[in-house]
């Protein structure tokens, strides 16, 4: 595998300083292509020229607010990530765009899945279409056993997604099969601050009670008395997480407070609950999230059957230097943990892990 990254807006310039770094593009069959926002608007063009100059058959990626690449993170300029990969034809397939329902368009797929006992699929989703976490939710079922991986795009201008040619409206991707040794985790950006509750009584997503409790003074109670008094200091600072039921761990996905009324002690949150659901309230510190990413790359070395060769790493867009302060700290902490490999990824509008869309998290799958 091969990294190779370039910044600035001309996209001659782009494509061959991209190509002299990659050298001799023979043996590889895949590239993943990771773009900043401010060239969204030309990726169609940017993608032809580097097929054309490459010769790499088969090309996957997304737009993003910010690039992740080895030890480093790319901001608020035009910029271009490659990571080209050696995989044998037959040990991967694209998986094409499915906007609605995934049947037909994975039907010309069928005979290589029937093949397959599990497949690795890294994806990338759209931000504009109301069925994405549906779509992610029910992707696995018209699978063989199936681990999911990716990162909603993230751009101000075209939300183009790549899947050997610019498309968007959809979840697509790539398919990878047992036979390319892939190891996939997550980390989380928040950490409970109290118990799990009980939602007791809610309307779409306007929690009423907790615990048989007006909702909103079960919120004061866990954040405590200091912010308690002024409210309108916990944006941005306290979430909402819902539990993953049936988790191997204590797992959850965070979500916005979007809304509290204190005349009638209700909080809104940025997705539809049903009561019986669990809920706890989460704290954004860049300290646990630094010492859980840690623990996420340990694990995953454990795992991995050889050296790591090379990776994909999406991030929220609330991680990065929003979180971690220095300009880059999170993927120097990566380095550090893995070593000088090639990694590339993006700064996403949500993660997908397993078949849920999280907020907050870190998402990597290495190739060993």
């Amino acid at each position: 595998m091969r990294l190779a990254h370039s910044a600035g807006p001309d996209i001659a310039a782009l494509v061959k300083d991209c190509s002299q770094q990659l050298g001799d593009t023979s043996p590889y069959t895949l590239a993943f292509l990771y773009v900043t926002d401010a060239l969204a608007d030309r990726l169609p063009l940017l993608l032809a020229e580097l097929k054309l100059t490459t010769g790499i058959p088969h090309w996957a990626g997304s737009v993003g607010m910010a690039l992740n690449l080895t030890g480093e993170e790319i901001y608020d300029r035009p910029a271009v990530a490659i990571l080209a990969m050696e995989i044998p034809p037959e040990e991967f397939r694209i998986l094409p765009l499915i906007k609605a329902h995934p049947e037909t368009p994975l039907e010309p797929l069928q005979s290589w899945l029937m093949t397959q006992d599990h497949v690795v699929s890294i994806l990338h989703g759209d931000p504009g279409n109301p069925l994405t976490p549906d779509l992610i939710e029910e992707l696995p079922r018209w699978l063989p056993p199936a681990t999911l991986v990716g990162g909603i795009t993230s751009s101000q201008s075209e939300p183009w997604q790549i899947a050997d040619q610019p498309l968007s409206g959809g979840i697509s991707g790539v398919l990878f099969s047992d036979q390319c040794h892939i190891q996939v985790a997550h980390t989380q950006g928040c950490e409970p601050i109290g118990p799990t509750h009980t939602i007791t009584r809610c309307e779409r997503n306007i929690i009423i009670e907790l615990d048989q409790r007006p909702a909103l003074e079960v919120l004061k109670e866990d954040i405590g008395e200091i912010l308690s008094r002024n409210l309108s200091k916990i944006a941005g600072y306290i979430f909402a997480a819902l539990p993953i039921k049936d988790a191997r761990d204590d797992d959850y996905m965070v979500r916005n407070i979007i809304g509290l009324d204190e005349s009638q002690q209700l909080i809104a949150i940025g997705e539809r609950i049903e009561e019986g659901d669990e809920l706890l309230f989460t704290r954004r510190d860049s300290n646990s999230a630094q010492n859980d990413l840690s623990r996420m790359l340990e694990g995953l070395k454990q795992k991995l059957p050889g050296p790591a060769r090379g990776g994909i790493y999406i991030s929220c867009l609330g991680r990065g230097r929003h979180m971690f302060g220095e300009e880059s700290a999170e993927m120097k902490l990566i380095r550090e943990h893995l070593g000088d490999i090639p990694i590339v990824g993006f700064q996403a509008n949500g993660e997908i892990y397993q078949h849920n869309l999280y907020g907050f998290t870190g998402v990597l799958a290495l190739f060993s």
